[in-house]
């Protein structure tokens, strides 16, 4: 994806914009939504991951999303997002899905079943 542009989307990646220019720390866990194996469009620009995703745009659910750093009932929630607020989702694995409010982050793994469900 040398520079290309994807038309059409609030992410759409301006021709020139990639290439990092030098080491980049990484960022804490649970704050942007870049992972060692994916991240969000919109970071293409300033951080490395294997894959970009153009994230699906769904609504956190009546009850709200509790955000975890692990897709685990065990792992604890480290923030909770607000009933109808903006869920962009990044990657899903069976109940869970990893995404984020927008590529500011915060990012992190919830229930499916706490997101609204689409067309609702």
């Amino acid at each position: 994806m040398s520079g290309a542009t994807r038309e059409g989307t609030e992410y759409a990646v301006p021709a020139g914009v990639l290439g990092l220019k030098g080491p980049v720390e990484k960022p804490a866990p649970g704050t942007l939504p870049l992972r060692g194996d994916l991240a969000h469009i919109a970071l293409a620009g300033s951080h490395l991951a294997a894959h970009y995703v153009i994230p699906h745009q769904r609504t956190v659910g009546a009850a709200g999303a509790e955000l975890r750093l692990a897709p685990r009932a065990d792992s604890e929630a480290f923030t909770t997002l607000a009933a109808g607020s903006r869920f962009e989702l990044l990657d899903v694995a069976g109940e869970w899905v990893w995404g984020c409010p927008g590529p500011q982050g915060p990012s992190g793994w919830c229930r499916a079943s706490e997101l609204a469900t689409e067309g609702a």
